[in-house]
């Protein structure tokens, strides 16, 4: 009797620690989850299946052997106080790395810098209490509104990035801004081709975000 109940306790440990094992190696196996929250820039607006931003990227850091789920937390015409709204959300708890791509929408509807800094601000330290690694991608004033508003808006960004910790890709359309061939007819969202850019200048500071998310 005594042996037969020792053999049901090791068998019963035993298969515990496989399911374990088998749990951790699942885990282990499971893609780094990065999200993008951000606005139509990065959501894809007017393009097709595989042409935005996240699944550029995606495809991108496959190729260079990264395991990674970009998620796509994009919302056309979000601003940054808007973003931080929907921020538990759309940055659920499975995330382990976020790019944030918000302010343009404030800046092309003339708002106080003051609000996207105070909105952003608030995402990064709530990002921060979690102690996920961010990539802050900032944006620039278009010229019309006048070199003091630029001087304020576009300081925002590594202002925000120093504070925080965070890491910084200074100006997310670098290379696409201005140039027709890149840009959709509205003149100032990103084409497929446009994207591709994007995500080419961009992907060195992204796949050092994953390699923070990693450590």
């Amino acid at each position: 009797m005594i042996k037969t109940l020792t053999l049901a306790i090791s068998l019963c440990l035993a298969l515990f620690g496989s399911a374990a094992l088998a749990e951790g190696a699942s885990a282990a196996a499971a893609p780094l989850r990065l999200v993008v929250l951000g606005d139509s820039l990065s959501a894809g607006y007017n393009l097709g299946p595989g042409e935005g931003f996240t699944d550029q990227l995606q495809k991108a850091l496959v190729a260079k052997g990264h395991d990674v789920a970009v998620v796509n937390a994009g919302v056309s015409g979000d601003t940054a106080a808007a973003g931080l709204a929907r921020l538990d959300w759309s940055v659920g708890p499975d995330a382990q790395a976020v790019i944030v791509e918000l302010g343009a929408n404030d800046m092309l509807r003339g708002f106080d810098p003051d609000q996207p800094r105070q909105a952003l601000d608030a995402i990064l330290t709530r990002l921060g209490e979690r102690k996920l690694p961010v990539l802050l991608a900032g944006m620039r004033a278009a010229p019309n509104l006048g070199p003091d508003y630029a001087k304020r808006f576009d300081a925002l960004y590594p202002d925000l990035a120093a504070s925080h910790g965070a890491m910084l890709y200074p100006f997310f359309l670098d290379g696409v801004v201005a140039d027709q061939e890149l840009l959709l007819a509205d003149g100032m969202h990103p084409n497929a081709a446009g994207v591709a850019v994007i995500v080419e200048k961009i992907l060195p500071a992204v796949e050092e975000l994953v390699a923070q998310a990693k450590r």
